[in-house]
């Protein structure tokens, strides 16, 4: 699942994050969603809020669009929307993989890694030279905790905090880093984050 509902007010490029294009003009949102795919994602849920029509434009064909009505609350309630989304469309879903749409140094192989762990009570996330990021999986278990908990701005953090989370190091084949301000933009677009 990758979150692409906000609208990028910290970074003020004029357009939401989802919609930056890389190097090889593909959005970011088309870059987190190949991401998913070539890692091992069999379904891709996008959670789509500000610009959603825009968004659903630029979608990549067979990604399923889950329209967070409430978006402007912060990611808390794009992963809602999102896990919502999956547990009414794939009620068998061992698990979900969590990806934000503005860490454009995550690639396939980080999100194979991470789904490596893969299963029903599984909880795992990428982590960059020990720094706990993204993406995060959440085995089904642990959804209905997850939901409990993400409110406002705040997604699984806290759920996450009070769990035992197997922490993936791929800091040899990706980065994480939230590209979340104008300096972080530049730093990224001189090659230095994927």
């Amino acid at each position: 699942m990758v979150l692409a509902a906000g609208a990028g007010r910290r970074l003020d490029l004029g357009t939401p994050k989802a919609l930056v294009t890389d190097e090889r003009g593909r959005t970011w949102l088309q870059r987190s969603v190949a991401a998913l795919r070539g890692g091992g994602v069999a379904e891709v849920y996008a959670v789509v809020g500000s610009e959603a029509a825009a968004l659903e434009a630029a979608m990549p064909a067979g990604c399923r669009t889950v329209l967070a009505l409430d978006w402007q609350e912060g990611m808390g309630a794009s992963l809602r929307a999102g896990l919502e989304a999956v547990r009414l469309h794939s009620p068998d879903a061992d698990a979900v993989v969590v990806m934000l749409v503005d860490t454009p140094g995550v690639g396939d192989e980080v999100v194979r890694r991470v789904v490596a762990r893969k299963a029903p009570n599984a909880l795992a996330r990428a982590g960059y030279g020990g720094v706990p990021g993204h993406p995060v999986l959440i085995g089904r278990e642990h959804w209905p905790g997850v939901l409990d908990v993400s409110a406002g701005d705040r997604g699984a953090r806290e759920y996450l905090r009070s769990a035992d989370v197997d922490l993936v190091e791929c800091g040899d084949i990706g980065s994480g880093v939230d590209i979340d301000t104008p300096e972080a933009f530049e730093i990224w677009r001189r090659g230095a984050f994927g």
